[in-house]
């Protein structure tokens, strides 16, 4: 079966909402990735293609899902938290679980960062940690699908519809520091990756 990755992000800085959607497409794209090859692994050799896939997505999961937690624990989460309505005091409940899961799927990450990196340093990997790089693809997905469902369908657009426009503003140039995009350019568009190479401006 091939593996796609890579995809162009429709929104930029001047849409911080829009942005946060966008990297959990490209997060559900990059597990997708992780859960394809542990299906199809055997701990054999990688091909050339499976093993530009790995690369990519524990690349992806290493730099710029990162990133996508600081946007919404450091940016997002405390402006909303500042928010005192009864949309927001209905969602602080799920804020907090939302950081619950941040704090599950990072010590699932570094845990399958390890077997991926050593499947590509060494070229094989054994039965057991072909196993539990299959589990934690099938954890990490499954956790991802709730979490992501929950921001999309709850979380984003209480914040879009309370949040004034200068914090919004805020949250985007904000979002740009961390890509180390420059003050006077926080809102313009930057250059695109190179094929095959994950899209790490937003995510």
């Amino acid at each position: 079966m091939p593996i796609q990755i890579g995809a162009k992000a429709e929104s930029d800085f001047t849409d911080p909402v829009g942005m946060l959607q966008d990297c959990h497409r490209r997060i559900e794209r990059f597990l997708g990735v992780l859960r394809a090859l542990g299906e199809q692994a055997t701990g054999a050799p990688l091909t050339t293609e499976h093993r530009r896939a790995l690369e990519t997505s524990l690349r992806y999961f290493r730099e710029g899902a990162p990133r996508h937690v600081q946007d919404e624990e450091d940016s997002l989460f405390p402006r909303l938290r500042n928010r005192r309505n009864a949309k927001m005091s209905a969602a602080l409940a799920l804020v907090d679980r939302l950081e619950k899961d941040h704090s599950t799927v990072e010590a699932w990450h570094q845990e399958i960062d390890v077997l991926g990196s050593r499947w590509l340093d060494v070229g094989v990997l054994d039965s057991s940690s072909v196993s539990r790089f299959r589990q934690l693809a099938r954890q990490l997905s499954e956790l991802y699908a709730q979490h992501i469902q929950a921001e999309d369908s709850e979380l984003f657009p209480v914040a879009a519809s309370i949040l004034p426009d200068s914090d919004l503003s805020a949250i985007g140039q904000e979002m740009a520091r961390r890509r180390g995009i420059p003050a006077s350019n926080e809102l313009a568009a930057t250059a695109a990756p190179q094929p095959g190479a994950p899209d790490l401006r937003h995510g």
